[in-house]
């Protein structure tokens, strides 16, 4: 930062921090770029990311940045929040169209009902059916609690860790770092895996539930 820098990539706290620190200066920034939009503007996020766009746009100004929103998902009032940061005639590019639905042509989707306490033993079963001894599995479950007990559960044959928000972080890059490896086949997430994960030959992914 000190030498100066033509991007910066940053989450909305610490750029915040480095703003009021003095130590990030915005009035020139000519391009603005918003990822997974729709998180940023809920949960919590908003205020912090319209105090930093605060430092950049000038209201009604024909020099303020251009701004980039990019988003999976685009609920309307992902629209009405955005209008505030773009100029009137902004373009609106949807890559999905009416195809809403649209996953990969190359994964087979099944669905298993049970019941909550045969869960584990049904899941060990569909691991070694679908993935087998040495394939990597990663099954998502709502809350920290169920993958914890999950990943203890005696029923599943295969080594499992867990990974969550109450796990340090410290920890998550080891625990992550040995699903890559193949140390352990099974990964038992909840969401905080869902976005930004990047690793190759996962060959079965479980939901526990139905995703909301």
């Amino acid at each position: 930062l000190r030498s100066g820098i033509d991007i910066l990539v940053g989450t909305p706290g610490r750029i915040k921090d480095h703003v009021q620190n003095n130590k990030l200066e915005l009035s020139s920034v000519k391009h603005v770029v918003l990822d997974e939009v729709d998180h940023m503007l809920d949960m919590g996020f908003a205020e912090q990311v319209e105090e930093i766009l605060g430092f950049a746009y000038k209201k009604g100004s024909e020099n303020n940045p251009q701004t980039l929103l990019f988003s999976a998902t685009c609920p309307r009032w992902v629209y009405d929040v955005a209008k505030k940061y773009m100029k009137d005639e902004y373009e609106q590019i949807d890559l999905i169209g009416k195809k809403t639905q649209r996953t990969a042509t190359t994964v087979e989707h099944l669905a298993i009902q049970c019941r909550s306490s045969q869960r584990a033993g049904v899941l060990g079963d569909i691991i070694q059916v679908y993935s087998g001894s040495r394939g990597r599995t990663i099954v998502f479950c709502e809350t920290k609690k169920e993958a914890n007990e999950l990943a203890m559960n005696a029923s599943l044959k295969q080594d499992a860790q867990s990974l969550h928000g109450d796990i340090p972080q410290q920890q998550r890059e080891v625990t992550l770092k040995g699903f890559r490896n193949g140390v352990f086949e099974v990964l038992i997430a909840t969401n905080v895996a869902a976005r930004g994960l990047d690793i190759p030959e996962v060959d079965l992914v479980i939901q526990c539930s139905p995703p909301k």
